[in-house]
């Protein structure tokens, strides 16, 4: 980490501040990681609309009742995201102490009679107005934050070369307790997310490999004493037996996995056409517009339209992997690698359980699903990138 410096701005001023007319702010964008993320919350709204413009249960007899939600949901997160970059994120890493506290009670808070129940998951926040809020997806960005804000200060500093063990004891203390909080809930979906990002902001930091090998161990030991203690719901043993043997129960358990795949296969290389999938009309796969959207863009658009996603999800981590290498201070370097790693390994899953590669989880799949806490959470994190990438040293 010899190689990191100090820029020659301040933390005190935000990205915009700081930028000078030669210097504009639309230069110092990141144009493609910005259009991708666009491009593929411009394509969820059309599947979304897709799956659910026919299910008068769900849209209260307004096909349109979705597709304007999950435009007003981007909208907000674009919003969310334009905030951040003006803020800047070294203005945030002052105030991370209050935003992981403010996230940690809203995780909690699910716990007291505010919670809800959504399929098997008691994760959410029910508001006024037929919102919710599912606090979990802002802890994944506190998490980041927070770590990124331990790991790096000395070492930016000057002081150190890598994190010490005392330091890193702490950052992983600091993701504990939110993650036990979830797995209480139970939601082991955005655990797993969650644990992904340790080990990815942990790889990031320099931290010693006594540290990542022994998650991975302690993580496994883990698992098995979960299983073997009986701490997860029926739903979630049930989901992995149907992973683990998918002619187990075709008709249960196993059915959503087995028709996600129907649907994707059905639409061949071209796909039926938006509105024309069989598989969707007929509401044949459940929570199409949430955990299963990929169906969707398999039947109605193809090994084409499918294969479209995947290449603008590529993008947005192709350039966050840029930013992540040309920035100049190690705070940067690990919050855009806790970044990569929460968004390829959410977007892995949720393909994945799809495709019958991976357990059902319930996970969303990034700037696609219909959900607003989701979506808010993404768009700050390419904030974040954004505001990594323009807060870069000024070359001459």
């Amino acid at each position: 980490m010899a190689g990191f410096s100090v820029p020659r701005y301040g933390p005190e001023r935000s990205a915009w501040g700081r930028l000078t007319a030669r210097d504009s702010v639309v230069r110092r964008l990141d144009w493609p990681l910005l259009g991708s993320a666009i491009a593929l919350s411009f394509i969820g709204s059309l599947l979304v609309w897709s799956a659910t413009r026919g299910r008068d249960t769900l849209t209260h007899g307004d096909p349109y009742y979705f597709l304007f939600r999950h435009a007003l949901n981007t909208g907000i997160g674009f919003a969310l995201m334009v905030g951040t970059i003006w803020l800047g994120h070294r203005t945030l890493r002052g105030a991370v102490p209050i935003l992981y506290g403010l996230s940690v009670l809203l995780v909690m808070a699910v716990l007291t009679p505010l919670g809800a129940t959504v399929n098997g998951a008691h994760a959410w926040i029910l508001l006024p107005g037929g919102f919710s809020l599912q606090p979990s997806e802002f802890t994944k960005i506190t998490i980041i934050l927070g770590m990124a804000m331990l790991l790096a200060a000395r070492v930016d500093a000057g002081d150190q070369l890598h994190p010490d063990h005392r330091t890193v004891a702490k950052a992983l203390g600091l993701a504990a307790l939110p993650m036990a909080v979830v797995m209480g809930m139970p939601d082991l979906g955005s655990v797993m997310v969650m644990a992904v990002i340790v080990l990815g902001v942990l790889l990031a930091s320099g931290a010693s490999n006594r540290w990542v090998f022994g998650l991975l161990g302690a993580g496994t030991a883990g698992a098995v004493a979960i299983w073997q203690l009986g701490l997860l719901d029926d739903y979630q043993i049930a989901r992995f037996a149907a992973f683990a043997n998918p002619a187990l129960d075709p008709a249960g358990v196993g059915y959503n996995t087995n028709q996600a795949r129907i649907a994707i296969g059905s639409g061949g290389l071209s796909g039926t056409g938006l509105f024309q999938g069989t598989q969707t009309t007929g509401q044949f796969v459940p929570e199409q517009q949430t955990d299963f959207v990929f169906t969707v863009a398999g039947e109605e658009l193809g090994f084409l339209g499918a294969g479209l996603i995947l290449v603008l999800l590529g993008v947005v981590l192709w350039r966050a992997c840029r930013i992540a290498r040309e920035t100049t201070e190690l705070y940067g370097t690990i919050v855009a690698a806790g970044i990569i790693a929460w968004f390829a390994f959410q977007a892995f899953e949720n393909i994945g359980m799809t495709l019958g590669i991976m357990p059902v989880a319930g996970l969303p799949l990034p700037f696609v699903s219909y959900g607003g806490s989701s979506m808010f959470a993404v768009w700050v994190a390419i904030g974040l990138l954004q505001s990594i990438r323009m807060q870069r040293p000024i070359t001459a």
